[in-house]
């Protein structure tokens, strides 16, 4: 007897049932992709890198930073995760997430470069005035993120299709729990260091958090602890940041922090849950003399605006501060737009007044524009020239200076200044809810007097 005619189709069933295992297990610890019924991007999650510029961050003297080593990623490459979701067979939009904060993007341009016969893809942030133009093919995104107002500034771009890790698949347990509050200060390299809030959130390997400073945050952050390294990052077309600590054997933090590939510095932080910035209504100062703002400038459609018209007469009024660059300046705009939803009110005048990157007139105004479109702005937006301190104190001569974008000016019905409230704690930080309510009971305060 031939016994192994007789177990042929057994031995076939188990091979089979083998092989559609196997099959399975590629299939989802891989990043093919099996079928895009779609014209464009593969739907699905993608994990993006900008190339910052090589190599690390010189360290002031031989101190611990030169001890500092990031094996668990590769040095100078900022990752974040994106969504490509379909609207429609032949329409997706992109949803960038970092923390808490899903960001979405609809201005989506796909197309095929004459030239190579190549599939091309531009993404637009046009609130920010920046781009991302690439390649792509399959799995593979290929090109580079260009900022309009920043001259020849670019950043080498890549994307990977089914990739699910922001910084590493390492899972190295973390030696401590940074979650909480730490007293923080950047430029160890500088002359000038600066203080700021650390605030983390940490789950085993998973960590979140921002940084708070004087004039602003840094926003949504996401990353990772592995053993005693970790790494925070976030992209949303207009920030770019990178932040890669170490945490020490004396239980404090040592770190190196990338803005784009214009900017980089040295940070340390320790444990303080009592420590505390700068009030922000006691840093932008007064010349003294005269506190009445009196401005007249044009508005996105070019109509001149006067705080002395009579549309404006015996309103409280803000005047915010602020340019289309600024993502904190995104931030605030949000907030007042939602204010004003939630609390109509006719004794109430709310101007922007931007300082733009455009010397260009023509410039300013489009991006601008841009801006207000986007967001769905409300209120009138100036244009108060270049970013630069001759313009700002041509502007509002009765301010010692301007020490952050944005800075809100209340001024009650006779146009004078009654408070001044320096930069923007948003959404992801902590002081944000008390911001909503400390400004909802002054704003309160300010409308019912003289009435």
């Amino acid at each position: 007897m031939h016994t192994y005619s007789l177990n042929k189709p057994k031995v076939m069933a188990r091979s089979i049932s083998m092989f559609l295992l196997l099959f399975f297990l590629l299939l989802q610890n891989s990043c093919l992709v099996v079928n895009n019924p779609h014209s464009g991007l593969a739907p699905g999650r993608w994990r993006g890198v900008l190339k910052l510029s090589q190599g690390p961050i010189a360290p002031p003297d031989e101190s611990e930073f030169s001890r500092m080593q990031f094996e668990e990623v590769t040095e100078g490459e900022l990752p974040f995760l994106f969504d490509v979701v379909y609207d429609e067979e032949d329409h997706f939009h992109i949803e960038i997430l970092n923390g808490e904060e899903n960001y979405r993007v609809d201005r989506i341009q796909i197309g095929r470069d004459p030239a190579t016969a190549r599939d091309t893809i531009r993404i637009d942030f046009p609130v920010y005035d920046s781009y991302i133009t690439a390649f792509y093919e399959n799995d593979v995104i290929e090109g580079k993120w260009v900022i309009n107002f920043k001259d020849d500034y670019q950043i080498p771009f890549v994307a990977y299709f089914g990739r699910n890790e922001r910084f590493t698949n390492l899972k190295k347990t973390p030696i401590m729990d940074i979650s909480g509050k730490w007293e923080v200060s950047f430029g160890l390299d500088t002359e000038d260091p600066y203080p700021a809030i650390g605030e983390f959130q940490q789950e085993g390997n998973w960590l979140s958090g921002t940084f708070l400073t004087e004039t602003g945050d840094y926003r949504f952050l996401e990353g990772t602890v592995q053993a005693n390294k970790f790494y925070l990052s976030c992209f949303d077309g207009a920030h770019a940041f990178l932040f890669e600590g170490k945490i020490t054997e004396d239980s404090t933090l040592l770190g190196s922090f990338r803005s784009g590939k214009h900017y980089k510095t040295l940070w340390e932080g320790k444990r303080n849950p009592d420590f505390a910035l700068r009030d922000p209504h006691s840093i932008t100062e007064m010349k003294g003399g005269d506190s009445v703002v009196d401005l007249e400038l044009e508005d996105t459609s070019g109509k001149l605006i006067s705080l002395n018209a009579p549309e404006m007469e015996g309103k409280v009024k803000l005047i915010q501060i602020m340019g289309t660059w600024c993502p904190n300046c995104r931030d605030e705009t949000l907030f007042l737009l939602d204010y004003l939803a939630s609390h109509p009110d006719d004794d109430l005048a709310v101007i922007g007044v931007a300082f733009e990157r455009y010397a260009e007139k023509e410039k300013a105004m489009g991006a601008l524009r841009r801006y207000v479109d986007n967001l769905g702005i409300t209120y009138p937006i100036l244009l108060a020239g270049l970013k630069d301190k001759a313009t700002a104190e041509a502007v509002f001569p009765m301010l010692a200076r301007i020490n952050a974008y944005p800075t809100l000016l209340f001024l009650d019905r006779e146009n004078r200044i009654q408070k001044i409230h320096t930069g923007f704690s948003g959404p992801a930080t902590s002081e944000f809810v008390d911001f909503k309510t400390e400004f909802a009971r002054y704003m309160e305060e300010l409308l019912a007097e003289n009435q």
